[in-house]
């Protein structure tokens, strides 16, 4: 008997309950209850930039809650990651992941904000940053292995990207970092020297 169900999903390495329906109903019927996290669950998510080139660098990834529910299952995404370690930073852990899925290094980090990802269903909040990178190194497939991750990095002009919106981009972070630098860009520009 499954005390809690995110619990069994967690165990499971499932995390998308909209996609696992037809299981959480059947563990909700054997008795499991569903349980509401207290502690806060901490993530970053870092849209990469290079103004010099303007284009941004995103990451493709295989999503198995896009399976039946989009054309393709590998959603481009800004690079993401939770926070694993009790002393760090949320800066820290965006310039660890940008690292682990790009192979870039940051030359400047700006924080966009911090969001509540499902606030009906979950405490789970995403702080956001925009990294400046050079586009140029950009590519190839990166990701931890331990993890499983095989992560494609794509490079896009700004405007296409933009473009792209709601389309082949629609993840939550992705759409709201790209709607942030296309209204505060000559901002981030001038903070940036760039």
């Amino acid at each position: 008997r499954v005390a809690h169900l995110d619990d069994a999903l967690v165990r499971c390495g499932l995390g998308d309950l909209r996609a696992l329906a037809p299981l959480a109903a059947l563990l909700l019927a054997a008795g499991a209850k569903p349980h509401v996290p207290t502690a806060r669950l901490a993530a970053v998510s870092v849209l990469l930039f290079d103004p010099q080139a303007d284009k941004v660098v995103l990451v493709e990834q295989f999503r198995a809650g896009l399976v039946g529910r989009a054309e393709r299952p590998w959603c481009l995404e800004t690079v993401s990651g939770f926070c694993d370690r009790a002393d760090e930073t949320d800066e820290a852990l965006a310039r660890r992941e940008v690292r682990e899925e790009t192979g870039c290094e940051l030359t400047a980090l700006t924080r966009i904000g911090e969001f509540f990802v499902s606030p009906g269903f979950s405490v789970e909040t995403i702080t956001l940053f925009c990294g400046r990178v050079d586009a140029r190194l950009a590519g190839g497939i990166h990701g931890l292995a331990a993890e499983g991750e095989e992560i494609r990095v794509v490079v896009l002009d700004r405007q296409a990207a933009l473009q792209a919106l709601f389309g082949r981009i629609n993840s939550t972070s992705a759409l709201i970092a790209l709607q942030w630098l296309d209204a505060n860009r000559r901002r981030l520009l001038a903070d940036w020297d760039a």
